[in-house]
């Protein structure tokens, strides 16, 4: 009896031990063996995407681009009938031909030899031109007849033989810089109150600027309903407080006139100093010049 119980003592903690080496438990092997699985299935999906992209019906074929090639509605801007968003209206509207034959699609590549006829006229493209004028006072971009001051355009008389017109306007006692040319997009895009281009303008007032009205400024106003953003007012160095620097993005001399007018200070010159980052260097009061070539493009990088 003894022997059996002692047996049976033995035999069971043997049995015993027997049982956690066969339960061990083994799910982080599986997990871990699974981890490979999940990135087979998406590379699976991903190639099946890829598939599908490749497979677009009725895709055709990119035509390569024929040298000096461009866009139709471009080619008449660039002839100074109209801009480009214009010139799209006039195509879709069937009222445009090349070599005879109207055009409605968008997109049109005009190539070296084809006649554009633009709403019964052939159209000749002419080449860019932009002229940067040093503007003196009493003369105004305004075209209306019977006005008391001449005309801008008369100082850049004979620079060109393209029809040019100013960027903005200018009245008669704003002095300094103002650009000039045949490109109708340009002019758009630095007339548009969303463009980001900045102007310094050097303001002469009635009276000294109180800082008080100077921190306000540059905080940024509401004029007639719309929200001025300033981004520099300060005094000029060496000169009374009476003589302000202002730098803000609107191309509107009326906008900087009303700045101050809103502070109850009266303006008695402005003078814009600097235009998209061109500026006055080497160019005298009532003189003209062409940009550069690498003016035009930070212009158009803008």
């Amino acid at each position: 009896m003894n022997n059996k119980e002692g047996n049976n003592k033995k035999s069971g903690p043997r049995a015993n031990s027997s049982r956690p080496s066969s339960n061990k438990p083994k799910p982080a092997m599986q997990k871990r063996a699974q981890g490979p699985k999940k990135v087979k299935v998406n590379t699976k999906v991903a190639e099946v995407v890829t598939d599908k992209v490749e497979k677009k019906p009725n895709q055709a074929p990119k035509r390569p681009k024929v040298k000096d090639e461009i866009r139709l509605n471009k080619y008449i801007a660039n002839s100074g009938a109209c801009s480009r968003r214009d010139a799209d209206i006039y195509i879709q509207s069937g009222t445009v031909k090349v070599n005879g034959v109207p055009v409605t699609e968008m997109g049109y590549m005009v190539k070296p030899g084809d006649v554009v006829n633009f709403d019964g006229a052939t159209l000749t493209p002419e080449k860019k031109v932009y002229i940067l004028l040093n503007k003196p006072k009493n003369f105004t971009t305004a075209m209306d007849e019977g006005q008391e001051y001449r005309n801008v355009l008369e100082l850049v008389k004979g620079s060109t033989t393209a029809k040019i017109g100013a960027v903005g306007r200018m009245d008669k006692n704003t002095t300094g810089l103002l650009l000039f040319t045949n490109d109708t997009d340009m002019i758009r895009k630095f007339t548009l109150p969303s463009q980001k281009s900045s102007k310094i303008y050097q303001v002469s007032l009635d009276k000294n600027l109180k800082f008080e009205d100077l921190e306000k400024i540059n905080k940024g106003l509401t004029l007639d309903g719309h929200r001025v953003f300033v981004e520099d007012v300060s005094y000029i160095e060496g000169e009374a407080k009476s003589e302000i620097g202002l730098q803000l993005r609107s191309a509107n001399v009326k906008v900087v006139r009303n700045i101050f007018e809103h502070f109850s200070y009266d303006v008695l010159r402005i003078d814009r100093v600097s235009f998209a980052g061109l500026t006055k260097k080497n160019l005298p009061r009532g003189n003209w010049r062409l940009l550069t070539e690498q003016e035009i493009i930070n212009l158009k990088n803008v």
